[in-house]
């Protein structure tokens, strides 16, 4: 796809995240059952579904908008999803390990902020206010679990990982 307007750039942004939502799909359970501490699982399988709905709006919006989100390969989500995987191979004690996964996790969730305040941006600018509006939904859920990673590994999970 060539960008030659903001509305192709738009298109183009909206496929990234797509694609970067539908490879979490196939990484998070991973993550998940990898976690020790119970607290964490429960998030990752949480946002699991959530992520399985923030793809779904994509796809409806592409639909609204007449084009498919699909066919196109988000190189930065598959980067942060090796370097996730990258952390469940470590041979590193289990609580140590949760503190990594909240790591990793929080790098993808700032990618994913990034993107969606992006696209939300460009859909405004476009006169997409109907389209803005759910990607504002969607932006607000990528902050919200930010803030939950961090509560968790500020209330838990660093300390349990430094009693080790």
């Amino acid at each position: 796809m060539k960008i030659k307007t903001l509305e192709d750039l738009f298109k183009h942004e909206l496929k990234d995240l797509y694609s970067a939502e539908t490879q979490l799909l196939k990484a998070m359970p991973k993550m998940a059952k990898e976690a020790l501490n119970s607290d964490l699982r429960m998030g990752f399988e949480k946002h699991l579904k959530e992520t399985e709905e923030q793809a779904e709006r994509l796809k409806k919006i592409g639909e609204k908008l007449g084009f498919a989100v699909t066919g196109h390969t988000c190189a930065a989500m598959k980067g942060l999803i090796e370097e996730a995987k990258d952390m469940i191979a470590e041979d590193a004690p289990p609580e140590v390990k949760d503190v990594g996964l909240i790591a990793q996790a929080q790098r993808i969730e700032h990618y994913e902020i990034s993107g969606y305040g992006t696209a939300r941006t460009l859909a405004e600018k476009l006169g997409y206010a109907d389209v803005a509006k759910v990607l504002e939904q969607t932006l607000q859920e990528e902050k919200a679990t930010d803030v939950k990673l961090t509560k968790l590994a500020v209330s838990q999970v660093n300390e349990e990982a430094a009693a080790q």
